[in-house]
């Protein structure tokens, strides 16, 4: 996850659409493997196939020039691999939501494409019914894929000392370091912390309007507000944020 500094310039990703057919990126070595995932979401009226790539700099390339709403991106490719691919094309076009393909749900490499910039992750034999629907929810930005998998995912890495994200791999890691508060926390007001709080737990927002007697407008207010002053792209970033900065505490809950 980005620091406070270097996460200065980002933004949100703007409100898309919801008429228009979201835009997807298929990015993987296996032309086989981008065939499937063609087919099943090419089968859906409101979604088209923008293009494919064949590795991380073609995607880079890509993402670039055509600007999807999701990018389907492999982890594991020649020249550039998915997490640095992840990194650039997140840093260039934050319009564009990236979800990362993994083998195992426990892959370091998903945590890590997490901190590079992706919104979400799934596995490589996802279901064609459960690909379709994320996508669908990673161009909405309004849930995270799977949450309490995310959840359980990054309660791992972080209660294990965090995951590199330029160079995972195993082997045994160091004991985490008490972090420090972010002083962008100063500027979040005391239901915005909560809400924050709740997007930690992966609440959609009809859970978190339905816990505070909130209409679900008023939470899509707070929670782009949120994701304004923090600098964060999107709610998966907002539930890394949480734990990297130490306002969750792996499996005791929020510490505010």
């Amino acid at each position: 996850m980005q620091t406070p500094a270097e996460r200065g310039h980002a933004r949100p990703p703007a409100e898309r659409d919801p008429a228009a057919p979201v835009t997807v990126l298929l990015v993987d070595d296996q032309p086989l493997l981008r065939m499937g995932f063609r087919l099943i979401l090419e089968g859906e009226p409101d979604l088209r196939i923008a293009g494919e790539a064949s590795d991380g700099s073609e995607a880079v390339e890509r993402a670039a020039q055509l600007r999807p709403d999701v990018v389907l991106m492999d982890v594991r490719m020649p020249r550039m691999d998915g997490i640095e691919a992840t990194r650039r094309i997140a840093a260039a076009n934050p319009d564009s939501r990236i979800i990362i393909l993994t083998t195992f749900d426990l892959d370091e490499y998903a945590f890590a494409g997490l901190q590079a910039g992706a919104s979400a992750f799934l596995l490589k034999d996802v279901a064609p019914e459960e690909l379709v629907n994320a996508v669908r929810l990673v161009a909405s930005g309004d849930a995270v894929v799977a949450p309490r998998v995310t959840q359980r995912l990054l309660e791992t890495y972080v209660r294990n000392g965090g995951a590199s994200a330029t160079a995972p791999g195993p082997g045994a890691r160091p004991a985490p370091a008490a972090p420090e508060r972010d002083p962008l926390l100063e500027e979040l007001t005391p239901r915005e912390l909560e809400v924050l709080g709740t997007i930690s737990e992966g609440l959609s927002n009809a859970e978190i309007a339905h816990r505070f007697f909130l209409s679900e407008a008023t939470v899509k207010t707070h929670v782009r507000r949120i994701l304004t002053k923090l600098h964060l792209r999107d709610r998966v970033q907002a539930v890394v944020y949480a734990y990297e900065t130490g306002l969750v505490v792996p499996s005791q809950g929020l510490d505010f």
